[in-house]
């Protein structure tokens, strides 16, 4: 769904560069989890506080990325951590959880829809290499 051109124009280094930048910043509130399976890390989730204006009434916590070898996508991974995620939200006190999913991205819809969330008519565009793609909002109550 993202354009491929897009796709090829990110690394490793530069991934994981972003990504020790973050996590090394004074008072990150986001949290990450990893599956680990036989060969290394085969499933990340990581989730904090929404980052977008909620109508809803108590905390919302937000699941901002959820990814799964996609060999292994089908045999319980992503609901593993996801489950986990919930868990550990609702130990932070947050009460309602969101995420944004590619509206073209039918196999995510149904796996966030099957796990209890709902869209609830928040859609955002985003821009990638001048292709737009359009996101949903997902909410579930914890």
């Amino acid at each position: 769904m993202v354009p491929q051109t897009y796709l090829d124009a990110l690394t490793v280094e530069g991934d994981a560069g972003r990504r020790r930048q973050r996590f090394s910043q004074p008072g990150r509130t986001s949290r990450d989890l990893v599956a680990l399976g036989d060969r290394g890390p085969v499933g990340w989730v990581c989730f904090g506080p929404c980052g977008t204006e909620m109508s809803t009434p108590g905390r919302a916590g937000e699941v901002y990325a959820l990814y799964v070898s996609p060999d292994l996508i089908g045999q319980g991974i992503g609901r593993r951590l996801l489950d986990e995620a919930h868990a550990q939200m609702k130990k932070q006190g947050f009460e309602v959880s969101v995420l944004w999913v590619l509206c073209d991205n039918q196999r995510a819809r149904r796996f966030y829809e099957q796990a209890g969330y709902q869209a609830d008519g928040a859609a955002q565009d985003d821009v990638y290499d001048e292709i737009t793609l359009t996101e949903l909002r997902y909410r579930c109550v914890l």
